[in-house]
């Protein structure tokens, strides 16, 4: 290793840097609303928990992961501007495991879902464009974890967000939701195709399901409706990081979570949309994963090809060389007086000084 180190790349383009600010933004004020307006039920020391938790984590494993790659940290360099949006990614996370689980009062499930939500960016990573990125999404998966090791905990209750809300007033959180997120995925993350399977599957799913097992149709639109969806609708599923950009690849994405969903659901299982995501995510991964290997090997054969290809022509060209060698020699013996190889046919004998005739072969 050099004794300099190289220069840290940018870790995210300009706007997604943006996206990724009014999603904290936006996370932030939900919090703040949340302990003082809406009524959130966990401890309202815990967000600043989780957020501890959370930039501890992303700092070490940056410095652990400058060291092992030979670079200066990403928060290095950039002044305070640059540390804060360092630390984006982990404030979103934190913040949102600790909004939507509910753990009782078992303060360090809650921490322990922060640190897997914010380490596995650097455990679960594949190829995209040359590049090592994460392919699971950080917060959901942190979520997922918590429901999978721990039955008794659960996802925050549906009346978390508006139980102090009457009135009508119940329908201006989501709505608000709604208006901020559409309009954060229309013009940054470019998500909407995305947005659109998601909502259009889950609601063919519901569909689906009640056709075949009979169960209310009305009741699967109507999880539509809650807060927690739009949140996770319009927050979550669509995190740019852990999603794809094309078209075609967004709708794959979204009615493929959708329908996982559906199957999860019809065999009863809890919290579907979380586990739901977590396989789409790791699908998604495998998938990198396989096109990068395919790619390599591809390129290999192509140059394995293109260095048989070289020793051909090589090949091709010595021989040629050789050719126009044996043509110069048989040139020059016609200039001499004969151009037959030995015993194929009769040459003339050369004229002699006495006779100055040239002798027949009889």
């Amino acid at each position: 290793m050099s004794a300099t180190k190289t220069a840290a790349a940018p870790r995210h383009n300009p706007k997604v840097v943006t996206a990724l600010r009014r999603f904290a933004i936006s996370i932030s004020v939900l919090n703040i609303f949340g302990y003082t307006v809406l009524g959130f039920e966990q401890p309202w020391t815990w967000p600043f928990i989780a957020l501890a938790a959370g930039y501890t984590t992303e700092i070490l494993l940056e410095i652990l992961g400058a060291r092992a790659e030979g670079r200066a940290p990403r928060f290095a360099g950039g002044g305070a501007k640059g540390f804060m949006e360092f630390l984006l990614p982990a404030h979103i996370t934190s913040l949102a495991v600790n909004m939507l689980t509910y753990v009782n009062d078992l303060v360090w499930v809650m921490v322990f879902g922060v640190i897997v939500a914010v380490g596995t960016k650097w455990v679960l990573r594949a190829p995209v464009k040359g590049r090592l990125r994460h392919f699971m999404n950080p917060s959901n998966f942190g979520i997922a974890v918590i429901l999978l090791l721990f039955p008794w905990a659960s996802i925050a209750p549906p009346y978390h967000f508006t139980e102090y809300l009457d009135g009508g007033f119940d329908w201006l959180v989501p709505a608000i939701i709604i208006t901020l997120g559409t309009m954060l995925n229309a013009k940054l993350t470019e998500r909407m195709w995305l947005i659109l399977a998601w909502v259009g599957g889950f609601a063919l799913q519901a569909i689906v399901r009640g056709l075949l097992f009979d169960t209310s149709i009305p009741a699967g639109l109507a999880m539509m409706t809650g807060v927690a969806f739009v949140l996770f609708t319009n927050y979550m599923i669509t995190d740019p990081g852990t999603t794809p950009s094309s078209k075609w690849g967004q709708i794959a994405f979204g009615g493929g979570t959708a329908a996982l969903y559906g199957v999860l659901t019809a065999m009863s299982v809890a919290y579907g949309i979380f586990f739901a995501t977590a396989l789409v995510c790791a699908i998604r991964g495998v998938f990198l994963w396989t096109a990068d290997i395919v790619s390599r090997k591809r390129a290999e054969e192509a140059l394995a090809v293109a260095a048989v290809t070289h020793s051909v022509a090589q090949a091709d060209a010595v021989a040629q060389g050789q050719t126009g060698a044996a043509r110069t020699e048989v040139t020059v013996a016609d200039a001499e007086g004969c151009a037959c190889p030995a015993g194929a046919c009769a040459c003339p004998a050369p004229a002699t000084a006495e006779t100055g005739k040239i002798p027949v072969t009889a």
